[in-house]
């Protein structure tokens, strides 16, 4: 298998900046913020979910119990072991495919033909649209244990329906963001490029490179995330270009011939001295970057990184890839590397694939229309009833102290807290589409009031307590 396309990068401080400088490799332009770019059309997204959530609402139905008013919540009990905090992720999606939660003729048809649910659900499925109301954690903030990210009040009927909806979504893209988070404060402002795409599924390759640029990644390589999100996009060759020709001097010539003089060479499909030498004489002083994808790392860029400032290359660009994570990344601080291409440990979630989020019942309505918390009481599984409202404690200095979350009514401010939940959906409608732009700023903010020791990638607790007030 041919190596990822290579990144060309500058360090950049700007969470908007593109990361390129060349005009051959440089990244596609963004939508505007507060824009959206197509993703599947009018696709209905009904049937991505699991047959019981629909047998339990024909119970319900059955039972005339599907109408009461209810309060799902979505929280994560505790984060991947040994993580400092989270980072929300994926809510704008979400967004977008609550908007096509149709159940269209097609839909319709296969639960009758396969009677997953009666006549008389069937009927109601025809007809359904979210009417409810939607709030929770913008994209990019980070969270805590029992974090409300996700709060869904509606009836019962029309919230149990979204449940794996829900979570699918939102624990994917949360557990790339958290990911990608740690890569980025590991790089200390160096660039990093996600490309990952040929390591996992190709839609979750989207959505990873979506997730990835919100916490920090300054571009993908896939370039349907480019189209669909607006990620900036960047790539030159691999090793299957150099190898197409004669000689490595043959393949260099005929890419900076075609894609400039600041193009990204690899230089480590045979000899890495000899191809920078190369490199140089081609290109000259004005080569953009070159790439090592294997090997140690860190003792060669030293290497190739003295061989460029001799020949007089002090602006050419030392990139980086090869199976990198937050902890190579890490370990590459003290070289003279200018960016990171990452992919199967970001894709995959640094060995957190999920967030290990859930969907909770925490309220409904009672026999005299009152508003009751309820609770699940299986050991290890417990969960806290009522409705949640959230912000982050910080003290005089804006550093964040707890996770300060309020049960049946908001908790109190002290004059120096935060309020973290905002309205997503309210009476059916999307009000708040979650721009990756925004989300990508905000997800700096929120990082940077974090205590110090979140940058630790060493084992430990979450960095602020959660802590409830009740009423």
């Amino acid at each position: 298998m041919s190596t990822p396309a290579a990144p060309t990068a500058t360090p950049t401080n700007s969470p908007t900046e593109s990361p390129t400088d060349s005009p051959t490799d440089s990244a596609t332009d963004s939508p505007a913020p507060g824009t959206r770019a197509s993703s599947h059309g009018s696709a209905s997204t009904a049937l991505l979910t699991d047959h019981y959530e629909l047998t339990m609402l024909q119970a319900a139905l059955a039972s005339g119990e599907a109408h009461r008013r209810c309060v799902f919540e979505t929280f994560a009990r505790r984060l991947p072991d040994g993580r400092r905090y989270g980072v929300v992720a994926g809510t704008g999606r979400f967004l977008e495919a609550l908007e096509r939660f149709r159940f269209g003729e097609d839909q319709l048809r296969f639960l009758a033909d396969h009677r997953v649910v009666d006549r008389a659900t069937i009927d109601w499925l025809a007809d359904y649209r979210f009417t409810g109301t939607v709030s929770g954690y913008a994209e990019g903030e980070c969270y805590f244990p029992q974090s409300p990210v996700l709060v869904v009040e509606s009836t019962f009927a029309e919230g149990v329906v979204l449940e794996t909806l829900v979570l699918s979504i939102i624990n994917h893209d949360t557990a790339i963001a958290s990911a990608a988070s740690r890569m980025t404060t590991a790089a200390g402002g160096r660039p990093c490029i996600e490309m990952g795409s040929r390591r996992t599924h190709e839609e979750a390759a989207v959505a990873a490179a979506r997730a990835a640029y919100i916490a920090g990644f300054d571009a993908t390589s896939n370039l349907e995330a480019g189209r669909r999100y607006g990620v900036p996009t960047t790539g030159t060759s691999a090793h299957a270009f150099t190898l197409l020709y004669d000689s490595e001097r043959q393949a260099f010539t005929a890419q900076v011939d075609s894609l400039g003089k600041g193009t990204t060479l690899l230089v480590d499909t045979y000899d890495v001295k000899t191809a920078v030498d190369l490199a140089i004489e081609i290109a000259g002083p004005e080569l953009g970057a070159v790439r090592l994808d294997s090997g140690d790392l860190l003792i060669q860029a030293r290497e190739v990184r003295a061989q460029l400032d001799a020949a007089g290359n002090t602006e050419t660009r030392v990139i980086v890839t090869s199976d990198l994570d937050e902890y190579a990344i890490a370990a590459l601080a003290a070289g003279p590397v200018s960016g990171y291409g990452v992919g199967t440990a970001l894709v995959t979630g640094s060995g957190a694939p999920t967030a290990s989020m859930v969907y909770k019942l925490v309220a409904r309505e009672d026999s005299s229309g009152t508003l009751q918390g309820v609770a699940k009481k299986s050991k290890d599984k417990t969960s806290v009833g009522g409705r949640k409202w959230a912000l982050r404690r910080r003290n005089g200095q804006g550093v964040a102290q707890a996770e300060v979350i309020g049960v049946g009514e908001a908790p109190l401010d002290d004059g120096d807290d935060r309020p973290l939940m905002i309205d997503l959906v309210r009476d059916g409608q999307v009000v708040d589409h979650q721009d990756i732009h925004e989300a990508r700023a905000r997800h700096a903010a929120s990082r940077a009031e974090l205590p110090r020791a979140a940058a630790q990638l060493s084992r430990g607790e979450p960095v602020i307590p959660t802590l409830y007030e009740e009423d």
